[in-house]
C-alpha cells in the first residue's frame, strides 16, 4: 500500500481514532523492526536538533 492511500485513510479518521489505530498497529510493527531502526523511527517523529530529541522522548 502506498503512502498516499495509508494518508487518505488516515484523512478519513478523527485524529484521536487515527493515532490509536496508528498505535495498535505499530505495536505489532515495532517487534520486527532492529533497534537502530526503531530509534529512527521515534527520533524522526519528534523532529527535533541534536541533543534535544534524547531529552524530548524522556518527557513523552
Amino acid at each position: 500500500m502506498s503512502i498516499d492511500k495509508i494518508q487518505a485513510l488516515i484523512n478519513n479518521m478523527a485524529p484521536q481514532e487515527a493515532a490509536s489505530a496508528l498505535a495498535l498497529i505499530l505495536k505489532n510493527l515495532f517487534p520486527l523492526l532492529n533497534e537502530d531502526t526503531r530509534v529512527k523511527f521515534v527520533t524522526d517523529l519528534i523532529d527535533d536538533a541534536g541533543d534535544d530529541k534524547v531529552s524530548s522522548m524522556v518527557h513523552l
